[in-house]
């Protein structure tokens, strides 16, 4: 059976929706394109949030991020897209996604993207 990535995360219902706790998530083995040169781009991508309604059902976030593989994305779109993304799909109240990329030329760079419900 192979598995393909996807561009949905899907989510589970919050098992402890009255009270507010934070889940972290890192994805370490994060890749894409660096759209300019065609090269592979590293980064750990880390979530921190406040679940809403839902939580998300990891192996569906596993292959969500799987699917920017193939794909050229700058690093300061890739992290807002994930931050949007996760946001249709699971609701959370409060939500920050950071994404750090690996060094190239010399140079590191960390993205950091948030929401809060309301705001």
């Amino acid at each position: 059976m192979t598995t393909k990535p996807s561009r949905t995360m899907q989510p589970v219902p919050n098992p402890h929706p009255d009270r507010e706790y934070e889940v972290e998530i890192e994805c370490p083995e994060f890749t894409a394109l660096c759209p300019v040169t065609g090269q592979p781009d590293f980064a750990t991508i880390t979530f921190k949030y406040i679940p809403g309604p839902s939580i998300v059902e990891l192996k569906s976030l596993k292959l969500y991020m799987w699917s920017f593989r193939d794909e050229g994305h700058f690093h300061e779109d890739v992290t807002n897209q994930i931050l949007k993304d996760f946001v249709q799909f699971i609701q959370p109240k409060k939500l920050q996604v950071v994404g750090k990329f690996n060094v190239r030329g010399g140079i590191y760079t960390t993205v950091r993207a948030e929401y809060e419900a309301g705001k």
